[in-house]
This record gives C-alpha cells, sequence and structure tokens, in this order.
C-alpha cells in the first residue's frame, strides 16, 4: 500500500514551504516516525516524520516550493525491512560482500617521485590534498612542500576567480528582508545610546559562576542579568513594552523577552515567555534551550510568535556600537555590544574600567525621550549595581517602601 505524505499546516499565516533537503533517499527505508525531509517556511524549519514504515518514494524535489497540502512523498508500506532482507542472504553471499569490500578498501598506490612518496610517508600527508604538477599528473618533491607550507589549502579551489554563484534566497532570509525594510519604512524609529561598566557583573560572575553551574546546572552569563534588568525596567517604563495596533496603544503587563540569535539559515528571535517572573537561572535554561534549537533548526513557530521587547548581543561577534532595527511589531529593542577596557574618569581618578555601550532603538510614535533615555539610564543603574535587581531598586527604599 502507498501512504501519502503530504505538507502539514504549519501556521495560520503560512500558504508555501520549500523542501530544502531530503533525509531519506529515494528508495530508501524508513522506519515509523523516523525523519524522512526537512521542510522551511517564512518563519522555522521543520521536519517530516514517516507514518508509517515502509520505501519512501520522493515526489517533489530539493529546492521546490510546496504549497500547504500538497504531495511530498509516498511510503510503500508493503515493502519488506532490510534487516529481514539481510537474515535472508546465504553467508557465502555475506563472504563474497566482505571480500569485495575489503578489497575496496585497499590502498591504491601515490603516483609520485620516490622522494615525493618518501616525504608523504614520513609526515602522513593525505596525498588527495596535494597539487600534482609533475608529468602525467605525478606528484613531485616541490608539490609535497608547497603542501606543508599552505596547510588548510584547498587543491580544487580555483585561485584569483572572478567566477559569481547565484543562489536562491530562502524563505526565512525573505521574510527577514522583507520584515527589517518595512521596520525602517513604518516606525519614527531613533535610537539612544549609553555605556555602562560591567566590572560588578564580571565580579559576580568570576566569584560565583562555580557555585552556580553546580547548583543549576547551567552557566552564569550576561543574559540573565540584562534581561532580568529589562523586565524591571519594562514595567517602571511601560510604553517601552507597547506596540501601536490601529489607533491604540496595546501595554502588555508581562515581559515576553525577544533573543536574538544568529541560526544557521539566518537571525531568529525566539522568545523568553513571562521572563519577569524567571529566576537568574531559569532565564539562563531558558537561553541555552532556544539557541540549541535554534542552531539545530528546531525552533517551532510558537517559539518565536509574539514578543514584546527584544535584546540583541552584536557584542559576541565583536561589534563596538551599533543601532539596532526594531522587531516589529514591536517597539523597541535593547543592543549589547563589545565590553572594552577603557579609560574612565572616577572620583577625579583616571581608572581602566571594562565597559559596554548600549543602544535603545525605538518608535517615538510611542516612545518619547523622556521615556526612552530613563528606561536606558535605569537598566544602566540595575547593572552597575546589580544587588538593585533583587527587588529592582535600591534594597533599604525597598525595605521601608519608599
Amino acid at each position: 500500500m502507498a501512504l501519502e505524505i503530504i505538507v502539514p499546516t504549519v501556521g495560520e499565516s503560512i500558504s508555501e514551504v520549500i523542501l530544502v533537503k531530503w533525509l531519506k533517499k529515494d528508495g530508501e527505508y524508513a522506519q515509523r516516525d523516523e525523519v524522512i525531509a526537512e521542510l522551511e517556511s517564512e518563519k522555522a524549519t521543520f521536519e517530516i516524520n514517516a507514518e508509517k514504515a515502509g520505501e519512501v518514494k520522493h515526489i517533489a524535489k530539493e529546492g521546490d516550493t510546496l504549497a500547504i497540502g500538497d504531495l511530498v512523498c509516498s511510503i510503500n508500506t508493503d515493502a519488506i525491512a532490510p534487516e529481514i532482507i539481510a537474515t535472508a542472504i546465504p553467508e557465502t553471499k555475506i563472504a563474497t560482500t566482505e571480500n569485495a569490500v575489503a578489497a575496496t578498501n585497499t590502498k591504491v598506490d601515490v603516483k609520485a617521485t620516490p622522494v615525493a612518496a618518501a616525504i608523504i610517508a614520513d609526515k602522513k600527508i593525505d596525498s588527495n590534498k596535494i597539487i600534482a604538477t609533475g608529468d602525467n599528473g605525478k606528484i613531485i618533491k616541490q608539490d609535497v612542500l608547497t603542501a606543508l607550507n599552505n596547510p588548510g589549502r584547498n587543491p580544487t579551489a580555483t585561485m584569483f576567480s572572478r567566477e559569481d554563484r547565484p543562489e536562491k534566497m530562502s524563505n526565512l532570509r525573505k521574510t527577514i528582508s522583507r520584515r527589517l525594510v518595512e521596520a525602517k519604512n513604518s516606525t519614527a524609529m531613533l535610537t539612544t545610546f549609553n555605556e555602562v561598566d560591567m566590572g560588578a557583573i564580571m565580579d559576580i560572575r568570576k566569584k560565583s559562576k562555580d557555585k552556580f553551574k553546580e547548583a543549576h546546572g547551567v552557566n552564569l552569563g550576561f543574559m540573565s542579568f540584562f534581561t532580568k534588568a529589562c523586565c524591571y525596567a519594562l514595567q517602571k517604563f511601560p510604553a517601552v513594552n507597547a506596540y501601536l495596533n490601529g489607533e491604540e496603544i496595546i501595554y502588555h503587563n508581562y515581559c515576553d523577552i525577544s533573543i536574538a540569535v544568529s541560526a544557521p539559515k539566518g537571525l531568529v528571535v525566539p522568545v523568553i515567555r513571562n521572563a519577569e517572573s524567571l529566576s537568574m537561572a531559569g532565564v539562563e535554561a531558558a537561553v541555552v534551550d532556544l539557541a540549541t534549537k535554534a542552531k539545530n533548526n528546531k525552533l517551532t513557530i510558537e517559539e518565536m510568535s509574539g514578543g514584546t521587547f527584544t535584546i540583541t548581543n552584536g557584542g559576541i561577534f565583536g561589534s563596538m556600537m551599533s543601532t539596532p532595527i526594531i522587531n516589529i511589531p514591536q517597539s523597541a529593542i535593547l543592543g549589547m555590544h563589545n565590553i572594552v577596557e577603557r579609560p574612565m574618569a572616577i572620583n577625579g581618578q583616571v581608572v581602566i574600567r571594562p565597559m559596554m555601550y548600549l543602544a535603545l532603538s525605538y518608535d517615538h510614535r510611542i516612545i518619547d525621550g523622556r521615556e526612552s533615555v530613563g528606561f536606558l539610564v535605569l537598566v544602566k543603574q540595575l547593572l552597575e549595581n546589580p544587588a538593585l535587581l533583587l527587588f529592582g531598586k535600591d534594597p533599604v527604599d525597598a525595605l521601608l517602601e519608599l
């Protein structure tokens, strides 16, 4: 019996996907629930599993654009599993096969001069990585020395090439491009800057990172400090946590923090739900989980939908300063940057401190300068005095209910 596998519904707004990769070859046997293909929508990458065991017959090809409900492949459920076939092969046949494999694995002599062959054997060089310039494709001594002096060079690569290589944009890249242009053209975007002394946080991490890892099973990174600081500031400046819907401003009494993550196929922004209610360890665990899924293209559409405020960290790539683009329909985004030791004037003295520039891009239609600057100043104060993160303000003020 042939079981038809179609493109499943993956979201209300998604009408088509791209078949990125076949994970089972045409005619290959797949077990039940085994992944057979990888599809990509404009928002995420997802997989198709075999609903029943059988032989896979490709209908669509890699790179095809498919609509929801289109036929991807069929599975012949009457096909016999390969392990069953293997048990029916006579021993003489298996022996013959093993001999053939052994013969295939027999080392073929390298076509090289005696001196070159001796150096190859002595230095244990892969002859496939050596460019042969001798007569009739023979490797000479100079070829081996060139390979030794240029480790890692691909011998098949064309040097000083002027060839162009066209490549079709993925659905995800198309969506990123469209949303970035839309954000620039549809918002009154403005960026305000500040700088933060990261010394206190770095001291805490240095002192407590081992105990934190032992107690919670996750590393103590910078993102938990920034997320907690932003959550407190968002609750004090609710306009930064809002968005424009027609002639209404929608305010949120929760903080769903989107974290910009660089994935293999482009930038994605998975969401940490109710980050204001999470502990430091809870935030770090959520970041690790989402970043791992992004790296492996395992994020679901639900995990990337929503979000009330975004944090992006260009500092991990060495960025000194930038103006991040708002992740619409949100109204603001915080950009973290590289930590650099710089001379700072403190109490009349020049002191070397680990400093980071912060950038807050915001939609000026909703957020005024007072709110944007106040938000960023509060984030700065919370980061430079991490004890304030316990209550969101000075502990004595919290005690006295001031």
